[in-house]
Formats: C-alpha cells, sequence, structure tokens
C-alpha cells in the first residue's frame, strides 16, 4: 500500500489486481461479488479480504457502505448504457431502438443484484446529470425517441413515447427476475416483447 492509500500492492491471487488504483479495485471487486449475491450481503470487510488491503483502507474512498454502493450503481449504470450502444450499433431507427430495448432486459437478466441496485440507488434514469450517452441508458432513451417521434411530436407525446417504451422493457426484466416468466423462455420471450411495433412512439 502507498503512503496514501491510492494505490494497491496485493500479494493474493484472487483477484489479480497488482500496483493498481484503489478505488478502481473496490468497484470492480464489488460488482464480481454483486453477481454471486445481493446488495444488501455485500460487505466492506468481505471487499477488503477480497483484495487484499485492509478495511480501514477503504474508507479514504467510501466513507460507507451506501457511498461505495452508488459508485457501483452508476458503474453499473454505464456498462449497460455501453451495452445498449453496442447492440444498436449497425442498426438504423426503429430496429436500433428495439435492439436498445432487448439489450436492457438482457442487462437485466445477467446482472439481477446489480440491476435491482441501478434503480434503488441513483436518481431517476430518465434525468441524468449527464451528457454522455455512454453514462445513462437515460439519455440513451431521450434521444432516441427524440429522433424517432419527429419534429411535429410534442413534449407531452415524446414523453409518453418514453415512459411506454421503459415501461415494457423494465416490466419485462422484473417479470423475468422474479421468476413470473420461466428462465428457458425468457430469451425468445425478450425478442418476440420487445419488438419494433411494441415500441410505438404514438
Amino acid at each position: 500500500m502507498s503512503a496514501n492509500d491510492n494505490t494497491v500492492n496485493i500479494r493474493s491471487n484472487k483477484s489479480g489486481y497488482h500496483h493498481g488504483d484503489l478505488r478502481s479495485a473496490l468497484i470492480e471487486t464489488g460488482l464480481k461479488l454483486l453477481e454471486q449475491g445481493s446488495a444488501e450481503t455485500l460487505s466492506l470487510r468481505e471487499i477488503a479480504r477480497e483484495i487484499g488491503v485492509s478495511a480501514t483502507s477503504i474508507y479514504r474512498h467510501f466513507p460507507d457502505k451506501d457511498a461505495l454502493l452508488a459508485a457501483l450503481a452508476a458503474e453499473g449504470m454505464a456498462k449497460l448504457a455501453r451495452e445498449q450502444k453496442a447492440a444498436a450499433k449497425g442498426k438504423d431507427g426503429k430496429e436500433a431502438f428495439a435492439e436498445m430495448g432487448r439489450a436492457y432486459v438482457r442487462f437485466a437478466v445477467r446482472n439481477p443484484a446489480l440491476f435491482r441496485l441501478i434503480y434503488t440507488s441513483l436518481p431517476a434514469a430518465t434525468d441524468p446529470d449527464c451528457v454522455n450517452p455512454e453514462e445513462s441508458p437515460g439519455w440513451l432513451l431521450r434521444q432516441s425517441i427524440a429522433g424517432l417521434a419527429g419534429a411535429k411530436a410534442t413534449a407531452a407525446q415524446k414523453r409518453a413515447a418514453l415512459l411506454r417504451a421503459w415501461s415494457l422493457v423494465h416490466g419485462l426484466a422484473m417479470l423475468i427476475l422474479s421468476g413470473q416468466i420461466a428462465g428457458p423462455d425468457a430469451d425468445s420471450l425478450i425478442d418476440e416483447v420487445v419488438s419494433v411495433d411494441s415500441l410505438k412512439l404514438r
């Protein structure tokens, strides 16, 4: 550990971090642990043990668990947006929009604990405090709606379209995560339910 605790020299083979930025290491390890459990069971001490640093060193970067969870949620939001952009790459118009919706649901299915954390730890996803499309699915959604709705669409129409699209993909994601839709059927249903026709703009 360096004098200012901003770098970490880890001997353990668990994480593979060596001379890296401690804050980034904490976030990455927290995300990995969320793949195995939930935000409720995640602990700062567990993360410290996993990467081989003292528990007290964590508090220089995150004063409490809530601060760490907020950082994990923000990184999860950015990961979701990047996956949506990648899914839409090479597509145009409504098909690109539908692909972003499918990516949203699939991200939730693959990352249930992180997905739930995103929507319990951050401000409303449709009103992000950022301008970088890689940081917010809400930004992507608003931009897509604005482009597809047309110049004649009113603000109220755009908002209604946004809520319809978000409700569809978020509702489907939560139905799958809650076990209301059986796992084997989920992937094909995502393609069927999140279609160009279902994501109506008017």
